[in-house]
């Protein structure tokens, strides 16, 4: 199978600044609760690759910004905000995590049972020897809205995908340039940001801070400090990936 550079985005496509570090998002969500309405703000913009990311997967589909699913799982953030307690056991994002998902669960079900596909059935032509044309016909128009859909859905993962990284400084042009050339450096480049979108501490460090939770992940791979901060830039972009929900893109990092 045919594998496809990140860097090969940019063909199809035409910072924040660092805070207390002692500050945890489980304080901030605090200062939420007390009033602080421009951090919850600030915190609904931050976590929205988050928020896809969970939708995303929920839905089995890619889901971006526009969609109704999106809209419920910003709602079921901002609900975690809300009901988060400190001391139940749990890390906020673990919280918004199970939130996210039974609300749009919930949403999904309610559309169920309030939207019925109906299909033509043979008996209800009028023509008889227009059944198999018609069935054709219905068939044809399907499997070209499907290939449309498609390629709607990548171009806005693309768009979608390239204003992620400008947040981060980051642009197709830059990344192409920041490719690890070696299989072998690359490989260990995406293992390592798929163990930060895994993992809810380090991906939340990622989208809060803007750059790579270095300390901790020294604790966790073999490599060094020197390797991962030359390959900073691409094992950002793939991580972005992973929580952006971009499922589209994801043969570009296969």
């Amino acid at each position: 199978m045919t594998t496809i550079s990140i860097s090969a985005l940019g063909n199809f496509a035409t910072k924040n600044e660092n805070k207390n570090e002692s500050i945890t998002l489980e304080d901030k969500v605090d200062s939420i609760q007390k009033g602080n309405q421009a951090l919850r703000n600030q915190l609904l913009e931050d976590y929205q690759p988050f928020i896809k990311k969970i939708t995303s997967k929920v839905c089995n589909r890619y889901i971006n910004h526009s969609m109704d699913e999106f809209s419920i799982g910003l709602s079921a953030f901002n609900e975690a905000m809300d009901q988060y307690r400190k001391g139940q056991g749990s890390r906020f994002l673990t919280f918004a995590d199970m939130v996210i998902r039974r609300r749009v669960i919930d949403y999904i079900r309610k559309e169920a049972r309030q939207n019925k596909y109906i299909y033509l059935e043979p008996e209800e032509l009028d023509e008889e020897g227009r059944l198999e044309d018609s069935f054709a016909e219905q068939k044809a128009a399907l499997d070209v809205y499907e290939i449309e859909k498609q390629r709607e859905v990548r171009m806005f993962e693309i768009e979608e995908y390239e204003q992620l990284l400008k947040k981060f400084s980051i642009t197709f042009k830059v990344l192409s340039k920041n490719c690890p050339k070696h299989i072998d450096a690359r490989e260990n480049a995406k293992m390592i940001a798929k163990l930060i979108a895994d993992d809810h501490v380090l991906s939340g460090y990622l989208l809060e801070k803007k750059q790579l939770p270095i300390k901790d992940l020294l604790a966790l791979v073999t490599c060094s400090r020197k390797t991962i901060e030359r390959n900073r830039k691409y094992i950002i972009a793939v991580a972005l990936i992973h929580l952006g929900g971009f499922n589209a893109l994801k043969s570009y990092i296969q």
